[in-house]
C-alpha cells in the first residue's frame, strides 16, 4: 500500500470520519458507522476488480505486474483500502510512531475496540493489526496527551473480559509505568470483577520484576496460583 499524501491532513480528509466511532452520540456513531461500511464496501469492490485482474493475467506468470492493467486495478485497490479500518494503518514505520501522522488514528483503532467491542468486531476486527500496533506503540518516548491515552488503554483493558491479544498490552505497560498507571491497576486489582483483579494484579506484577516474561507459562502460573 503507498503511503504517498502520508500527512496530518491527508490523514483527516481519508480517515477522518473513525474519530465518531467512540462517540457517545449514538447519531454521530451511525453516521461514522455508515463511512465506514462504504469505505469497506469499495475495498471489497476494488479486491474482485484487482483478483479479475490477476487471474486474467495468470498465464503470464511473474510478468504479471507488467500488466498495465493488473497495475491500475492493485493501485485502485491499494487507494481504497486508505480510506477504510484497518486498512488504513497497515503502511506505517517500522519503528518512530510517535511521530507518524496516522498515530492519532492508531490510538483511535484501540480506543474503539475499548469502548464499543461489539462494533469494532462487527467491522474492523484485526487481531494481527491489534497486536502490531500495541507492540510499535510500547516505546517510552510518548508525549502527551498520547501517554496518558495508552495508560487508559491499559487499564481499560485489565477492567474487562479477556480479548483476544489483549496480554500484549503489558509492554504498553512497561513502557508508560508511573504513578497514573500504576493508581489504576491497584483499583482494577482491588475491583468486584474477578477478571480485573486476576489481569490488574498479574500486570502490576509484571511491572514489579521487569525481568519476568509476558509468556503464556508466566500467565497460566499466575492464574493458577489465583484458583
Amino acid at each position: 500500500m503507498t503511503a504517498t499524501g502520508d500527512h496530518e491532513a491527508d490523514w483527516a480528509a481519508r480517515v477522518g470520519y473513525v474519530f465518531g466511532l467512540t462517540s457517545g452520540n449514538p447519531v454521530e456513531r451511525a453516521i461514522a458507522l455508515t463511512h465506514l461500511s462504504e469505505a469497506r464496501g469499495r475495498v471489497h469492490e476494488a479486491l474482485e476488480r484487482f483478483n479479475e485482474a490477476w487471474f486474467l493475467t495468470r498465464p503470464l506468470g511473474a510478468e504479471q505486474w507488467n500488466d498495465p492493467e493488473m497495475r491500475r486495478r492493485h493501485a485502485e485497490y491499494s487507494e481504497a483500502q486508505r480510506h477504510a479500518f484497518p486498512d488504513a494503518l497497515w503502511s506505517r514505520p517500522s519503528t518512530g510512531l510517535a511521530d507518524w501522522p496516522g498515530l492519532p488514528y492508531a490510538l483511535q483503532y484501540l480506543e474503539w475496540e475499548a469502548r464499543y467491542p461489539d462494533d469494532w468486531t462487527l467491522h474492523a476486527k484485526k487481531w494481527g493489526t491489534k497486536e502490531r500496533l500495541i507492540r510499535g506503540l510500547a516505546v517510552g518516548d510518548h508525549r502527551e496527551p498520547v501517554r496518558a491515552a495508552l495508560v487508559q488503554l491499559v487499564i481499560a483493558a485489565v477492567s474487562r473480559a479477556y480479548r483476544c491479544k489483549d496480554r500484549e498490552y503489558v509492554r504498553i505497560a512497561r513502557a508508560v509505568d508511573g504513578d497514573d498507571l500504576r493508581v489504576g491497576l491497584t483499583g482494577a486489582a482491588g475491583s468486584s470483577s474477578p477478571w480485573a483483579r486476576l489481569h490488574a494484579g498479574y500486570v502490576l506484577r509484571l511491572l514489579d520484576d521487569p525481568a519476568l516474561p509476558n509468556s503464556r507459562r508466566t500467565w497460566r502460573t499466575w492464574c493458577a496460583a489465583d484458583a
